[in-house]
């Protein structure tokens, strides 16, 4: 790239950074945050993790979701997470507003306690990392947006540091070359670990993510496998990535007309849904082994999904990719309907049950953590360096932006952006954006003149 190309990409670079750096911040931050919730949750929580009822009967798991229904007015029981020991088991409780929080039982079922599962560590970090807990459509393109920027940022950082030679050895360097080198050393240093960082976190963003996961469904070969099945309503958030969104088969239409689905098993003695316990007992013969979620039909023709994940977002429940299952149980009679496995997974899904544990900071467990600890404080020191670098050459009284572009578009220039636009998605449509502005901010110079 000639010269001009070269003020350009600084210039962008500049611009990018200077408006993006806030939300980087952020969402570092939260995920630094979320690398450890696992951590801090055993810690914070470990009287409803860990402790005991003051009552010490033994109850029956059902008996201790009837207590936890009746002692909950308004609520609903529509997941139970049951994880190896010392763990307690954990309820999910929805009620009519969509609020929900978590009732956990000890090992005699007895009830140990509850929290709101909007306010929990895990939960905060990851609303602050993927929607800057406010969400909405218009926040999560904002912060998969951020993602695509920074990703820019690093390749013309890249570009920048080896064009402009940042790293050759000078005499005598000035505080700004000090400034200068130091910013494009670590930056160059972090650039592949992050590019990694951010294309694992996009399955879970709001544009490309569903890209991705539509691919994924329509080419079973290379995604998730077909299964002719109804959609459930109820939370799927601890349901593995590559089959959230799959539809559910139905239980057996001889048993349809049986009970109404508004009596959740432990709610009601004349519902002719299958117990929980009694469930248990079948997920048992099927040799599932704990950490597992079952998550309640929604409907009479519903099924019970039971699902082992890598990625759950739940301390102790996380397991290997390649224990990766989900499973769906007639509510009825218990038979095992259909199960999907990682080993049905195509290419694109078996990837993506690697790369969201990997992103989160738990697929090969305390190394992983560090790793991307380093790779996001590194970039953290890199956005502040970079800030450092513009005020140590900024003149007082002055914006001192990089230098204007002297010459046209080069070739170079275009495929360079066209590949990024086609690579990132919304990255292509806020570059067209950008471009827009830049023409009427031309066209105006030029008029005045």
């Amino acid at each position: 790239m000639k010269k001009g190309n070269y003020n350009r990409l600084w210039q962008w670079h500049f611009y990018a950074a200077l408006f993006i750096a806030p939300l980087l911040i952020t969402l570092t931050l939260s995920g630094i945050g979320y690398l450890f919730y696992t951590d801090v949750e055993n810690k914070a929580y470990d009287d409803l993790f860990f402790g005991e009822s003051e009552k010490t009967e033994q109850l029956t798991i059902d008996e201790g979701i009837k207590k936890a229904v009746e002692q909950y007015k308004g609520y609903s029981v529509s997941k139970v997470i049951l994880l190896d020991d010392p763990y307690n088991t954990r309820l999910t409780m929805t009620n009519e507003d969509g609020d929900q929080k978590y009732v956990f039982l000890d090992d005699n079922y007895e009830m140990v306690g509850s929290q709101s599962a909007k306010h929990t560590f895990s939960n905060v970090m990851r609303e602050t990392h993927s929607s800057l807990f406010v969400g909405g459509t218009v926040v999560n393109y904002l912060v998969e947006l951020a993602a695509c920027w920074a990703i820019f940022l690093l390749f013309t950082g890249l570009y920048m540091t080896f064009k402009g030679r940042a790293l050759k050895k000078i005499q005598n360097p000035t505080k700004r070359q000090k400034n200068k080198k130091l910013h494009a050393l670590v930056g160059t240093i972090i650039t592949i670990p992050m590019i990694i960082v951010i294309f694992t976190g996009l399955p879970w963003s709001a544009f490309m993510g569903n890209f991705i996961y539509s691919a994924a469904q329509e080419h079973p070969s290379i995604g998730i496998p077909t299964l002719k099945q109804q959609p459930p309503t109820s939370d799927m958030s601890e349901i593995p990535w590559a089959t959230r969104k799959n539809e559910a088969p139905t239980s057996s239409e001889s048993h349809a007309h049986h009970g109404d689905m508004s009596a959740m098993p432990g709610m009601s003695n004349d519902s002719s849904m299958l117990s929980v316990e009694q469930l248990i007992n079948k997920v048992e013969e099927a040799h599932i082994s704990k950490p597992y979620s079952i998550i309640y039909p929604a409907t009479e023709d519903g099924v019970y999904t039971v699902s082992k994940g890598s990625n759950t977002g739940v301390t102790g429940l996380d397991v290997s990719p390649y224990d990766e299952m989900t499973t769906y149980f007639d509510q009825y009679s218990g038979n095992l309907i259909s199960k999907v496995s990682y080993q049905d997974y195509g290419i694109l899904a078996k990837w993506f049950t690697w790369g969201i544990p990997l992103h989160e900071g738990h697929l090969f467990g305390w190394p992983n953590k560090l790793i991307n600890l380093s790779v996001c404080l590194s970039f953290l020191f890199v956005i502040f360096w970079g800030i450092k670098t513009w005020l140590s050459r900024k003149k007082d009284g002055k914006f001192s932006a990089p230098p204007k572009a002297s010459s046209g578009l080069s070739v170079g220039f275009i495929i360079f952006m066209v590949v990024l636009g086609l690579a990132m998605p919304l990255f292509g449509i806020s570059l067209i954006v950008v471009v827009i502005i830049e023409g009427i901010i031309y066209l105006l110079n030029k008029e005045r003149k």
